[in-house]
């Protein structure tokens, strides 16, 4: 495959251009489901932001902006009020009014009784939508009209206006096959049956066809009522192996690759060296924390002696300057420095495999003539180390991390998946045995309860949602989960969001790596693309991208 895209270079070779009217999207990943509120994928969120609007989302300066609000709610313009709830607490309700004029892609009006039906689904366990926490808040829907609606939250939180996932879903098509059986609506849903239904779609785009594991494509919805997009069709392609990625992209098969889930940056920083003229490229470093997520149920991992040897055993500077060029930052916890709110002075690990083999021979692991740990059981120290299969630049760092713990005598045995089953079988279900590596996309000052509260670990009786997926149960940290959202005051949240910080490099149920820069790649003809470094991915303002 290097030879190919070596020869693609030397020879100047491009395919036939494709019409400007179509546009051509390669990406790393294949969403697992299409359904906006189940499961959480990059690739999902990424193919969505064409096809649909939540209420409100960040944009590329990192403000809260309106996508089908009129305005943001605020207590000074009234949209919002505080209150208190029925038990007596203090809440807050916050309306929300849709812009007029929004339809469904079979022209059906977009109306309150969508985010009614929305409501109602999420606040169903059964349904298994996430983030769960969101919906048990939101414990009164009230429909003002047929384009307002009042949300009663219990509880006052400093970021109540931002909407998250919450958005209009068709309630003509999908709430009575919710209603027949809510356990089942996440594989009976039509975002997965038939996502070729136009009214399933309210953004600039709707879903036309897909190709399973291999492609969506994308054409134009007549119920758009905002700026008409520059695209008749997008195509989406999904290429798992970043080399044949790179390939296509060279070869004219594809017109970009979508920074959200595309190459690596150290292979897309040869690309440009070798081609600086056939491309646009954006390196933009964000809210992308690279990170092993372990399994506490495991009784190797269990012991924290064990998750501490295994980070110092790491050289992570040495990584990131010899795979990634330096363009990562090395992570000593999951809160980006780029963060109002990462702590200065958390914990740090840095490369000390001295310590490490202290801690794993405290933790009772003596080293045996094959070179790996076993116990006084006999067990080896073996560990199942897995990530998303394709993904070039991971699959070289698993490498390097499996040679790093073999020198302090820790075996990592790689298994790696498709990303569709990685997420929305293996994770989602807690099915990883020991270590599994992936990224997590935030937003500006987002409280991580999803991934760290004890309740967000998926289970069986809320059908899998929530993200907690090392299982980790922290009665400490859950308190400062609750708290951090209710606190009104910034310098007042800092220090829990300190305590929460340390609390993570101490016991860290997560081994930080790096936090990513994304490199985006696009023609030279495209403008009006602007990455956003954190959760809403660039799709979600296609009506402003423009052919030059």
């Amino acid at each position: 495959m290097r030879a190919l895209v070596a020869a693609l270079l030397a020879l100047g070779f491009a395919a036939a251009a494709q019409p400007r009217d179509v546009l051509t999207i390669g990406i790393t990943q294949y969403p697992s489901t299409l359904h906006p509120n189940i499961e959480n994928m990059a690739a999902k969120s990424y193919v969505l932001g064409f096809t649909r609007r939540p209420i409100n989302a960040r944009d590329a300066d990192w403000a809260l902006v309106c996508l089908l609000c009129e305005t943001l709610p605020s207590l000074e313009n009234g949209q919002a009020a505080r209150e208190t709830t029925p038990d007596g607490r203090p809440g807050i309700r916050v309306t929300l009014r849709l812009r007029e004029g929004l339809r469904w892609g079979d022209n059906t009006p977009i109306t309150a009784d969508d985010l009614r039906f929305a409501w109602e689904a999420g606040r169903e366990a059964a349904s298994g939508f996430g983030p769960a926490e969101f919906y048990r808040s939101a414990y009164e829907l009230i429909v003002v009209d047929p384009r307002t609606v009042t949300l009663r939250f219990d509880r006052l939180t400093f970021d109540f206006a931002a909407m998250g996932d919450f958005q209009p879903l068709p309630a003509h098509i999908e709430r009575p096959i919710w209603q027949a059986d809510p356990r089942a609506y996440r594989t009976r849903t039509q975002y997965d049956t038939n996502p070729a239904n136009p009214g399933l779609w309210s953004g600039p785009y709707r879903v036309a066809s897909v190709q399973p594991g291999s492609g969506v494509n994308l054409e134009r919805n007549p119920g758009w009522n905002g700026a008409t997009p520059a695209f008749r069709s997008i195509r989406i392609r999904t290429v798992e192996n970043t080399t044949a990625l790179e390939a296509q992209l060279l070869s004219g098969q594809l017109d970009m690759i979508a920074g959200e889930l595309g190459l690596p940056v150290e292979q897309a920083a040869a690309l440009q060296r070798r081609a600086p003229s056939r491309f646009r490229f954006e390196f933009r470093p964000g809210l992308i924390y690279e990170h092993i997520d372990t399994n506490l149920d495991n009784p190797i991992l269990a012991d924290r002696r064990l998750r501490q040897a295994l980070l110092l055993a790491l050289d992570r500077p040495r990584i990131v300057a010899q795979l990634f060029e330096g363009r990562q930052t090395v992570a000593h916890g999951l809160v980006n420095p780029l963060d109002a709110m990462a702590a200065p002075d958390i914990r740090q690990y840095p490369y000390d495999p001295a310590r490490a083999v202290a801690l794993l021979e405290e933790a009772g692991w003596r080293l045996a003539p094959d070179g790996i740990r076993r116990n006084a059981a006999g067990e080896r120290l073996s560990l199942e180390l897995m990530t998303t299969a394709g993904n070039r630049s991971r699959e070289q760092v698993q490498q390097v991390l499996a040679a790093m713990w073999r020198a302090v005598g820790v075996e990592a045995r790689i298994r790696n998946e498709p990303p569709r089953v990685f997420f929305a079988e293996t994770l989602s279900r807690r099915r990883h045995q020991a270590l599994a590596m992936f990224a997590w996309i935030s937003s500006p000052e987002n409280v991580p309860r999803a991934s760290l509260h004890s309740d967000e670990i998926p289970r069986a009786e809320r059908n899998f949602s929530g993200q907690n997926y090392p299982g980790f149960r922290h009665a400490e940290m859950n308190a400062l989960l609750e708290a951090l959202p209710i606190e009104l005051d910034p310098a007042a949240r800092r220090p829990l969001w300190n305590r929460l910080q340390a609390i993570y490099a101490e016991e860290l149920p997560s081994l930080p790596l790096w936090f990513r820069q994304d490199a985006h790649i696009w023609p030279a003809w495209l403008e009006g693309v602007r990455p956003t470094g954190h959760l809403s991915p660039s799709s979600l303002w296609v009506e402003q991208w423009r052919v030059r």
